[in-house]
């Protein structure tokens, strides 16, 4: 699968680590008192990577309590020691010291079998950047998974992962998972706690990595091992599951904003526009100023959301070319100029509602259609000007700490 690394090779990573050594395999796991598995563990690692045909090292990230670490130095693994501080961020904790240009994560406590890890190799060696695990597409041992988990938890978020973010994946929790040096540095992961696994997977997606899945084993845990879900508790497994549904939500601004305003934004402006004459009838259908008010609500609504949308999606950077687009085509000088354009229409519609008020007066007599619209103009050009400026401000600030 790949060639033996040369002495010259691996001095020279060792003189940096930043660069990761080619061919070269880190399986990096979190341990937090696993001293009754993790030493098997390893073992099942070393043989994982013989099978493969690959040089490799074991990381265990250990923030443990009990002989935990004591025991997988023992058996041939780097243990690195960090506060106990969430799932997500011993990764990110661990990521600066793999030396590995092929990344594998997993769980310490054996139920996952390292011991086949040539599937994800093969994927990685033909070009994958991200390579999951399936235990739906693999072997699971009655009773390793919870019912609920099974049937109702996993495939229902995977389900809405996929619908939001295009992507095809079978089992978005699954805990084994393999990717180069390269896409865990672009990933830029963090997520602390449980959510870290689907944030890898909306990131694999939106920055359109290579992707591929294989099928893995998936264990009960050992006799006289409890589950960390069980040992936090029967709210744990809810609580991981909204946190990772809470990402989901996190990192989908053209979903939930930006397609959404646009279409509610455009619905507005038609309302009103039509409006603005006067009350028009449609069939039996009669529509007058208070239609025109729901326009005007749904106009700036949806503008609103378009706008954060927007925000998110210069914020995120996932599409630097889109990014450079928008930059080039919403400068401070044309946003200045739009909102201008739009603030005297407004006040130009709205002298006429000032005019009659004047000539009756000082009384409104009657309510404006006119005025209703001139009111939305002026709102629209005040948000347009901010926009521009916190879009500014937002890459400004980017580009002045790279």
């Amino acid at each position: 699968m790949s060639e033996r690394l040369d002495h010259e090779t691996e001095r020279s990573a060792a003189a940096d680590p930043s660069v990761p050594i080619p061919g070269y395999v880190s399986i990096v796991t979190p341990c937090l008192n696993e001293e009754l598995t993790v030493g098997e563990f390893v073992d099942w690692c070393h043989e994982g990577l013989e099978r493969a045909g690959v040089e490799g090292e074991v990381v265990i990230v250990d923030s443990s309590t009990d002989r935990s670490a004591e025991i997988a130095e023992a058996h041939g693994a780097r243990v690195l020691r960090f506060p106990k501080r969430g799932l997500g961020r011993a990764y990110i904790d661990a990521a600066p010291h793999l030396r590995g240009e092929w990344i594998i994560m997993g769980d310490c406590d054996l139920t996952y079998d390292f011991r086949e890890i040539e599937p994800f190799i093969e994927r990685l060696s033909q070009g994958s950047e991200f390579v999951m695990g399936s235990r739906f597409r693999g072997y699971i041992e009655p009773g390793a998974m919870p019912r609920l988990h099974r049937f109702f938890g996993t495939p229902l978020t995977t389900w809405i992962l996929n619908r939001i973010y295009r992507a095809g994946f079978s089992d978005i929790h699954c805990g084994m998972r393999a990717m180069t040096a390269d896409a865990l540095r672009r990933i830029d992961l963090e997520s602390q706690s449980w959510e870290y696994a689907s944030e890898m997977v909306i990131k694999a997606a939106k920055l359109r990595l290579r992707t591929a899945e294989v099928p893995v084993r998936f264990y009960k845990d050992r006799q006289g091992r409890e589950s960390h879900h069980k040992r936090l508790g029967w709210w744990s497994p809810w609580e991981a599951g909204w946190r990772n549904l809470s990402v989901m939500l996190l990192y989908a601004p053209d979903f939930f904003l930006v397609v959404p305003g646009l279409a509610v934004m455009l619905l507005g402006l038609i309302l009103t526009s039509a409006l603005a004459g006067g009350p028009i009838h449609i069939g039996g259908l009669g529509l007058d100023l208070h239609w025109m008010l729901l326009g005007l609500a749904l106009s700036l609504l949806g503008y609103g959301a378009l706008q954060l949308g927007l925000l998110a999606r210069v914020h995120y950077n996932f599409d630097p070319a889109f990014s450079r687009r928008l930059l080039r085509a919403l400068t401070i000088a044309r946003g200045a100029l739009a909102a201008a354009a739009l603030v005297i229409a407004g006040l130009a519609l709205d002298a006429i509602l000032l005019a009659d008020w004047v000539r009756d007066g000082f009384r409104l007599t009657d309510l404006s259609y006119f005025g209703v619209l001139g009111l939305l103009l002026i709102i629209l050009g005040f948000q347009t000007f901010t926009f521009t400026l916190l879009l500014q401000m937002l890459c400004r600030r980017r580009a002045a700490r790279l």
